[in-house]
């Protein structure tokens, strides 16, 4: 399981003109997940980003967590994650679990990181999703579980 971490002062998503996800300050996550993940990838990946002391304190030294500034998550999924772009031009998407499997992944981990008291909110998977944010600092991480 693949997670690019964006930490965000407001984000949202929009699935056919429709905005259907918005956050203040948080993390945007584009979660991608491969044929050899199972919920032990996403509660591992789950605990750390609550825990990720990415936000800043009174210092300007990066110790708090999303649970420490009670940040919210955006969480789109992402197959394009799993994307190869090794040999030729295209994209080989082999690598990204079948729909199937990803969403139950995919599903359990945004459960989890509520299970946490984090708010939440999604795009629609396998949709096409626009997605705006305001990334902060820029902030950007690339978490995986294996």
């Amino acid at each position: 399981m693949k997670v690019v971490v964006q930490r965000s002062k407001e984000a949202t998503v929009t699935v056919e003109k429709e905005m259907i996800g918005k956050i203040s300050k948080g993390f945007v996550l584009l979660v991608g997940v491969t044929h050899e993940d199972t919920m032990e990838d996403a509660a591992y990946l789950a605990d750390k980003i609550a825990h990720l002391r990415v936000f800043e304190d009174e210092d300007g030294k990066m110790n708090h967590s999303l649970l420490d500034v009670n940040g919210e998550i955006l969480s789109v999924s992402q197959f394009t994650l799993y994307g190869d772009c090794r040999k030729g031009r295209r994209p080989n998407f082999m690598n990204a679990a079948r729909p199937d499997q990803a969403n139950e992944i995919y599903d359990g981990f945004n459960k989890l990181l509520c299970e946490k008291g984090i708010k939440v909110e999604t795009g629609k998977f396998g949709a096409m999703m626009d997605v705006q944010l305001t990334n902060d600092g820029p902030v950007t991480l690339i978490l995986e579980s294996k």
